[in-house]
């Protein structure tokens, strides 16, 4: 009897790890093992063919923490996610809000909506580039009918880093939306019943019941969108690479820069390993502290 059980143990145990394998191999490939490369190689020094690499324990990270560049980008990454984040989130549930309401066009608003979120990456840069281009373009020409003076928007350290934000609200907006859509569409219809009938206006509803039953929504597009704030890259090569004096530089661009053209792959491992643990940290609190806030239980 106690072979049996211990054979129908195993062959449980077996069946099991046979169905989690193809995650598995999915992330030792693309995550783990990515991941613990690159904590090797911020331990290492810069190797060249005269001088090969040493093992230099924490010394990219004191260097990059005395580097006035990366803290620089390190200021212009939290001043982008703490615009694009908020807004962004709050436009897709107004949208949502409005595009699940009983309208005549109501397809045709979903559907443009969207649309921004469908365009790839360049393309969508290479649009805004046409509206930004100094003299000529779709925004100077509109602020020059009301006497406004020519503003090189990508080209000004004091409004290049918000134009780029206002690229990637209009981007990720349309995607959350989407997800907002779905969930109020899960809200029984009877709590909107049962609120006209005790009185209640469509802001206490949308307050008291909507906005409530939202919540592991919201947290979910929370997660999303922080770590869209600290991978984008392709807008930078279009629109700004960065520049003008580093002042839209975002920290995935750095990084890219440091591995890429001035080939100092330790320390962007070193900047990679630090976005990776604060990444994960606000992962754990969010999902350890405000889950358990969010979601009925």
């Amino acid at each position: 009897m106690t072979d049996a059980f211990t054979f129908e143990r195993r062959r449980r145990a077996l069946h099991g790890w046979l169905l989690l394998s193809p995650a598995l191999i999915m992330l030792t490939a693309f995550a783990f093992y990515p991941s613990l490369a690159t904590m090797v190689t911020s331990l290492w020094s810069r190797g060249t063919r005269r001088n090969p690499a040493e093992f230099a324990g924490l010394e990219n990270y004191r260097y990059l923490f005395d580097d006035p560049t990366f803290w620089q980008v390190a200021g212009n990454n939290l001043s982008y996610a703490l615009v694009t984040i908020p807004i962004s989130m709050a436009l897709a549930l107004i949208m949502a809000l409005w595009a699940n309401s009983k309208l005549p066009a109501r397809g045709f608003i979903r559907t443009a909506y969207f649309t921004p979120t469908v365009l790839p990456m360049i393309a969508a840069a290479n649009l805004w580039l046409f509206f930004y281009t100094p003299s000529f373009g779709i925004l100077n020409q509109i602020g020059a009918l009301f006497g406004a003076g020519p503003v090189n928007w990508l080209g000004e350290p004091e409004t290049a880093l918000w134009a780029i934000c206002v690229v990637t609200i209009w981007k990720e907006a349309g995607f959350f939306m989407i997800f907002y859509l779905a969930a109020l569409q899960t809200i029984p219809p009877d709590l909107k019943e049962a609120a006209d009938i005790e009185g209640a206006s469509r802001w206490t509803y949308t307050r008291r019941i909507v906005l409530p039953l939202l919540m592991p929504t919201t947290l979910f597009i929370l997660v999303n969108a922080m770590i869209n704030s600290v991978k984008l890259i392709d807008h930078l090569f279009i629109l700004t690479k960065g520049g003008p004096s580093d002042s839209s530089k975002l920290i995935l661009y750095y990084i890219w820069e440091n591995a890429f053209a001035y080939f100092d792959r330790p320390s962007a491992a070193a900047m990679t390993v630090l976005v990776l643990a604060l990444m994960g940290a606000l992962a754990a609190f969010q999902f350890l502290v405000l889950d358990r806030r969010v979601h009925y239980r």
